[in-house]
């Protein structure tokens, strides 16, 4: 399916069902083949399109320009040091492994998309041919991977967790720069996520603001969110998808099983205009940061660093750049400040993975004062 026509079902009036099956098709701490867990990827693939999914959603990783080999533990999946396990998900996903999922989807007739997790992942995906891109809340404000798909003209949907209104706001006005086919996710970054804090009236206040298609990304046990978030105007809903809860891996413990996302799915179909609306779930309408999403930002958002080495005096280029995390490791600029280092000279060598900070370049005017001299 082309991204015209999914952006036409985003925009309608039906609600996009998204089973987010990432990277679930891990279930076991024991590595497996890929064969096998592209088996695994097609049987949950198979059984979301039963449940009623519109799409399936996965979760691409390239470790080389997404995480510096630090080790880290995430607070939602300590079982694994953070580096471990995208590398690991980047050895497991070849480009074949994509390019079949691809395939099967057509052929079941179910939208496929994945999150790509870096740059590089995303050329990744283009390669791939999908046409649909999702930004998770960790990269919200990854401007090197964002510069990137914003100039494929295809639809975006992003999450808005772990972020606050100014930061959305940043974020949506870099995209729509280049691309006004977007999509607006409210997400609480909890894992689960209490049922009280999930503050879905906040879906109505994103909508209002941006005048953008606007939806839910759920983290909570059980659908009472969702359709108390369609209520409030909610027309794209994402919700974790897995065969069992009780599996191995950093997202099964908040995940719907088949059978209750079609129970969902058909509460939804059967009109959730005559259900009453639920003031503690409603909660807040403010976009900061509740208690508990801070502990993942400096964690899951990025840092400058250089993608190779680059020499002093060299006119920096975005294949030179890439956006990494942990932030809190690395002691270069924020990803948001990408666009301020490009064309930019360097004053010091920089190599592979060194960070960019402004020490690191000379200002704009004293690059046009060197070339004033150079042409004299």
């Amino acid at each position: 399916m082309k991204a015209t026509d999914i952006w036409e079902i985003i925009e309608g009036e039906e609600v996009f069902f998204i089973a987010e099956i990432g990277k679930g098709f891990i279930s076991e701490k024991e590595e497996k083949s890929v064969e096998e867990y592209l088996l695994n990827a097609k049987h949950l693939i198979d059984k979301a399109k039963e449940a009623g999914a519109s799409a399936v959603k996965f979760q691409t990783h390239r470790v080389e320009d997404e995480q510096l080999p630090i080790k880290v533990m995430s607070p939602h999946f300590k079982e694994e040091d953070r580096y471990l396990w995208v590398k690991r998900n980047t050895d497991i996903t070849p480009d074949w492994f994509w390019e079949e999922i691809r395939d099967y989807c057509k052929k079941e007739e179910i939208i496929f998309f994945s999150t790509p997790m870096s740059r590089g992942a995303a050329q990744t995906l283009e390669d791939v041919g999908m046409e649909l891109w999702k930004v998770g809340s960790g990269d919200i404000l990854d401007f090197v991977m964002l510069d990137y798909i914003r100039r494929t003209d295809k639809p975006i949907i992003i999450s808005a967790g772990m972020s606050t209104l100014a930061e959305l706001d940043k974020s949506l006005q870099f995209i729509l720069e280049k691309n006004n086919r977007v999509a607006l996710l409210h997400c609480v970054s909890k894992y689960p996520c209490p049922v009280d804090e999930l503050n879905v009236g906040t879906v109505e206040m994103l909508k209002n603001k941006f005048n953008l298609p606007v939806g839910f990304s759920d983290h909570s046990i059980g659908f009472e969110g969702v359709l108390q978030a369609v209520k409030c105007g909610a027309t794209v809903i994402e919700k974790h998808f897995s065969l069992s809860r009780s599996l191995w891996g950093s997202d099964h413990k908040v995940s719907m099983i088949p059978e209750e996302f079609a129970d969902m799915v058909q509460s939804v179909k059967k009109g959730v205009g005559k259900r009453p609306l639920n003031r503690s779930i409603i909660g807040e309408v403010d976009r900061g940061l509740q208690d508990g999403q801070s502990e993942f930002r400096p964690l899951f958002r990025k840092s400058l660093v250089a993608a190779c080495h680059i020499p002093v005096g060299t006119r920096i280029t975005p294949e030179m750049v890439y956006a990494m995390r942990p932030q809190k490791c690395i002691d270069g600029l924020p990803s948001e400040e990408y666009t301020g280092i490009i064309d930019r000279e360097t004053r010091v060598e920089l190599n592979r993975y060194d960070p960019i900070n402004y020490e690191a370049v000379w200002e704009n005017n004293k690059v046009q004062q060197k070339n004033l001299i150079k042409t004299g």
